[in-house]
Parts: C-alpha cells; sequence; structure tokens
C-alpha cells in the first residue's frame, strides 16, 4: 500500500469540520463518503486535474486538521484542504436581519462554507437531483459512482468509489441510464456537462455570477443547477437556490411565518445580498420547522417507464 501524502493545518478561526463538508454528502451510502461512527475521520474522494483521490480528514482535540491523501490526485487535495474547509469564506462579515437567524450564527460560529475547487464532482450530482426526489436522486447517484466510478486509492473503507470522470460518464450505455433511474432530459444535461467539462472547472475561478453564468451556458443548466454546484465548487455566499421544491416554503415560515414563492423568497433575502445563500444556510440549520399540511411528493420510478 502507497504511503499517504500528510498535512497539519491550524486555522486561524473555529471550524465545524463536519458541518463544513456535510454539504458535499449525497445522502446515506453516498460512495464518495465515509465518516467514522464515533464522529471521527470523515473519509471522500473526488477527481483532480491530476487523477482520483482519497482524501480522510480529522481534527485534534488542539484544533489541529489532519489529512492524509491518497492516489494520483493527492497532492492536489491537501493543498487546497483549506480552501475545503472555508478557509476563504467571510463569514464575518456578515448582518442578521430576523432573530432566528441571528440565533443560528450565534450558535453555529464554526459553520462556514467549503470550496471543493472541482465543479464536475459537484454539478454531476446536482443535475440527478434536477425535478426528482432526494431519494430518488441519491439512488442514482449511488448506482452510478458504483458501477462506473473506479475504487478509491488507498485504503479507503469498504465500498468507496470515485465519482465517475467525464470520459467514462460519457462512456455510459443508454440503457445503464435507465437501469440508473435517469430520464432522458437529465442524462442529456450530464452528457452536455461532460463533453465541456474542462472547460466548466473555469467557473470556480471566476466565481460568483460569472461562475454560474459559465455553467448555465450548458444546455440543461439553469439557475437553480448553477447555484447548487457554485454554494460547493467555490463557496458561494449568495448563491440561492431559486427554483427549489422546497427551501422558499421554509425561508418563508421561518422569516415571516407564511410560505413564499421564488419572488417572494427574494424579496424577502435582499437584505442578506451578497450572503444570502450563507442565510438560507443558516436557516436550514436553525431547527426550525414548518408545518406540515399534506401528503409528500411521491418518488417516481424512470426505471420502470
Amino acid at each position: 500500500m502507497p504511503e499517504p501524502l500528510e498535512r497539519e493545518w491550524r486555522p486561524a478561526f473555529r471550524l465545524d469540520v463536519a458541518g463544513v463538508l456535510a454539504p458535499l454528502r449525497r445522502g446515506r451510502g453516498d460512495p464518495t463518503w465515509h465518516s467514522a461512527a464515533d464522529g471521527g475521520a470523515i473519509w471522500r474522494t473526488g477527481t483532480t486535474p491530476d487523477g482520483a483521490a482519497t482524501l480522510r480528514v480529522h481534527r485534534r482535540t488542539d484544533g489541529t486538521v489532519v489529512a492524509a491523501a491518497w492516489g494520483p490526485g493527492a497532492a492536489w487535495s491537501v493543498e487546497h484542504l483549506p480552501a475545503l474547509l472555508g478557509a476563504d469564506d467571510d463569514p464575518d462579515s456578515f448582518v442578521a436581519h430576523h432573530p432566528l437567524v441571528e440565533d443560528a450564527a450565534r450558535r453555529l460560529p464554526g459553520l462556514r462554507l467549503g470550496a471543493t475547487r472541482r465543479v464536475w464532482d459537484v454539478l454531476f450530482p446536482a443535475i440527478l437531483e434536477q425535478k426528482v426526489t432526494g431519494t430518488e436522486a441519491r439512488r442514482s447517484w449511488r448506482e452510478l459512482c458504483r458501477r462506473f466510478g473506479e475504487p478509491a486509492p488507498g485504503p479507503a473503507p469498504d465500498g468507496m468509489r470515485v465519482p465517475p470522470s467525464p470520459e467514462r460518464t460519457r462512456a455510459i450505455p443508454d440503457w445503464e441510464w435507465h437501469r440508473a433511474g435517469v430520464d432522458s432530459a437529465r442524462r442529456r444535461a450530464i452528457l452536455a456537462c461532460a463533453a465541456v467539462a474542462h472547460r466548466l472547472e473555469a467557473a470556480a475561478d471566476l466565481g460568483g455570477e460569472d461562475g454560474r453564468i459559465l455553467l448555465r451556458r450548458v444546455p440543461g443548466i439553469g439557475v437553480w443547477t448553477a447555484a447548487e454546484t457554485a454554494q460547493r465548487a467555490w463557496g458561494d455566499a449568495d448563491a440561492v437556490s431559486f427554483g427549489d421544491f422546497h427551501i422558499p416554503t421554509v425561508v418563508g415560515w421561518a422569516l415571516v411565518g407564511r410560505p413564499l414563492d421564488d419572488a417572494g423568497m427574494l424579496a424577502v433575502l435582499e437584505p442578506y445580498v451578497p450572503q444570502r445563500h450563507r442565510a438560507v444556510r443558516y436557516v436550514e440549520l436553525s431547527g426550525f420547522r414548518r408545518p406540515r399540511f399534506g401528503p409528500r411528493y411521491s418518488p417516481k420510478d424512470y426505471r420502470a417507464m
């Protein structure tokens, strides 16, 4: 077994490692993610400009973050460890305009917006989440990673896989997409992105609205998908997931006591520009639960169609 490339990093700020990395996990059973049952190390896999990598991260009691990486992309992964854990983020400039948001910000001082600095690995699963339930999207992600992602480099926990590369994704037969429950519209969007994936990585360098505009040039990539990608790839603090089935309702009930549509959420979040996504993240983690009045949306099994 090859020796890992290791790095120790002592952040100059309070840091909740699990909280920062949590948005990268695509549900229970995500083959690209593993967290120790005792709350210890977090393992994740990914693609890099140099190839596949496995990264293990844990935080010592003295606050030092210890990372180890394996695979061709190991050096790239440890180099970008601070960005992954929110070193480029600026939560101190955030101003709360609602008591619930203010309370969440106070209780979560270690929460920052991390940046993977890799677009493809977060764009692919974001497209899978378009217009379907989370259960459906997570199932498709698991199946595609397990069948078409390479085994995680190094001594990773059993079953971990690297997200399918753009090249491998373009070679997936049509019937395998159907088997994984992916309809034709999402398949076309994923393949369109895979064809220009090397160009889309520039979005992480552009950042902000410019980065989101670059992503939206690809057919099938709209405001919601671009925002979901921006939040993770470059820690975009203002990228709101307009078009989401749940978020406007949750934000509305939490901040003004009634459900909202996208236009209403846009108005309510206006005081938080340019950190609207951070405000939404605090709402989501505040513990607030909106009232439920009807049945949940039923998943649609595209494999049976």
